[in-house]
């Protein structure tokens, strides 16, 4: 199994942001075992950083590995959104 890299974009410590944190960490933990690594970016907190990754909307999560990139928007509630952007949907549909 690969190794997720995985960036949550946030901002501040609102009520959507701990939504998000809390659902992508259930999610990991249910999912990937030990097979993740989260990182929380406050863009409020590193303006300079969700620029330069173009972050439009708070909440998004970036895959960053393994390839291919992709982006989620949102809190984090919807698993099955969540599933298909880490591409696990296939590997838990059997």
């Amino acid at each position: 199994m690969n190794k997720y890299l995985l960036k949550l974009y946030i901002t501040g410590n609102t009520v959507n942001s701990q939504r998000a944190i809390a659902n992508l960490f259930r999610i990991c933990h249910e999912e990937l075992q030990d097979q993740y690594t989260v990182e929380i970016i406050d863009v409020l907190e590193q303006p300079q950083q969700a620029e330069r990754e173009k972050i439009l909307v708070t909440p998004t999560l970036i895959k960053q590995l393994p390839p291919p990139l992709q982006r989620i928007i949102g809190d984090m509630s919807n698993t099955q959104k969540v599933l298909l952007g880490l591409d696990l949907v296939s590997q838990n549909k059997n």
